[in-house]
């Protein structure tokens, strides 16, 4: 049976209209909508489920790179930039949730910032958020890209970047794409290099945040920063 030959309000578009919210379709349903239709003898929710089956999870089908994508059976070139662009838009709508200027209210809203802004990186990214006498946002970069597990890190970069800045604090934070957010001996000591190299300087290192699979883990949250003289 063809989508339009569904019942009304059980088509994926017409459901979304009825319910003014996306979040009320199924993943199959949301990646259906995307493909308009189907492999033959399937509907695009068929073809959709069974996309999600093959690769393991919606991630883990967003996540391909688009030459992998579109050789997906149903996708295709079209298709696999559409989905990657609707990714993308996702990405940078909640990375507009803080933007410079805005008053950091605590390790939650810092954590998932970063989260969101490094989770999807499949190699080690590490970035800082400058931060003004007020705590207020002056930028966000990512400094250092590194492989699938290790950036090098150079704190007397961050600290010329702050210098040039005027940042008075910094929050650094970089991803985990092995997934565990626990910090690594290499972790402390980072940490410990940069909080030193930029004390001499009157700026203040608040968090240096780790994302993973999950919530994100803020060092100084969990006392972390108590080994970090």
């Amino acid at each position: 049976m063809r989508i339009r030959d569904w019942p009304t309000l059980e088509r994926p578009r017409e459901k979304l209209a009825a319910r003014g919210n996306a979040g009320a379709l199924s993943d199959a349903e949301l990646i259906a909508l995307f493909l308009g239709s189907g492999l033959r003898g399937q509907d695009a929710v068929t073809t959709a489920r069974h996309l999600l089956n093959t690769q393991g999870s919606l991630r883990a089908l967003l996540d391909q790179p688009l030459l992998l994508m579109e050789q997906l059976p149903g996708i295709g070139r079209a298709r696999a930039c559409l989905l990657l662009a609707a990714l993308e838009l996702g990405h940078r709508h909640y990375a507009t949730n803080l933007e410079p200027g805005e008053l950091m209210s605590g390790p939650g809203v810092v954590g998932e910032f970063f989260h969101r802004r490094l989770r999807d990186h499949r190699a080690e990214v590490f970035a800082v958020m400058f931060l003004d006498t007020r705590l207020r946002m002056i930028a966000f970069e990512e400094l250092f890209h590194g492989t699938v597990d290790q950036a090098d890190i150079y704190p007397r970069e961050i600290a010329k970047r702050a210098l040039a800045l005027n940042a008075a604090a910094v929050v650094v934070g970089h991803n985990h794409p092995s997934g565990t957010p626990e910090p690594s001996n290499d972790d402390r000591r980072t940490t410990l290099e940069m909080r030193t190299s930029l004390r001499l300087l009157g700026i203040r290192l608040l968090d240096h945040v780790i994302v993973g699979e999950g919530p994100p883990l803020s060092m100084a949250a969990r006392g972390l920063f108590s080994c970090v003289p």
